[in-house]
């Protein structure tokens, strides 16, 4: 039996338990370039453990909805970052971690202009992007060791939403 969860608008207040919300927002904190690029400054908390820091590309397909979560994963070795390269939106899901098993999931839809980080630990869905394929720089930990956890639903979750949001 599948159980249902409604996605959301991807904010950086609904967010701000499972990372961080990268996007232009507000004034920036510096004016470079002779005056013609404004820096949003240090958006992300990258945060990793033994290893570096390391950009990869992702060429994902796409999902629409309804849309089955039967697995989450997190990592605990080290925070990860989704930066569309495309500006194809993704469906977001994490959840709460309860003595090690996740709990309370919950479904966002990022908007353009927006990317995610997750932090360190963080159970979260697989990268989904919404209704077409689409590219992303993807920064997180290299290094020895593992840095994988996987959870499977005995009881599958379903996200569903109405219409693109």
């Amino acid at each position: 039996m599948s159980r249902l969860i409604a996605p959301s608008i991807l904010t950086a207040e609904a967010f701000a338990p499972y990372g961080d919300v990268l996007e232009v927002a507000g004034a920036p904190d510096k004016i470079i370039n002779q005056g013609m690029c404004g820096r949003h400054h240090d958006r992300a908390k990258l945060d990793f453990g033994e290893g570096r820091a390391g950009i990869s590309l992702f060429d994902a397909k796409a999902r629409s909805f309804p849309y089955v979560v039967d697995m989450v994963e997190r990592h605990p070795e080290g925070s990860q970052a989704f930066i569309p390269l495309d500006g194809v939106p993704m469906l977001v899901v994490v959840a709460d971690d309860e003595n090690g098993q996740p709990v309370n999931l919950k479904a966002f839809i990022s908007q353009p202009g927006q990317a995610i980080n997750l932090y360190r630990g963080t159970w979260h869905g697989v990268l989904a992007p919404l209704w077409q394929a689409g590219r992303y720089a993807v920064v997180d930990r290299i290094g020895e060791g593992t840095n994988l956890e996987e959870h499977w639903f005995p009881d599958p979750w379903t996200v569903e939403a109405d219409n693109k949001e």
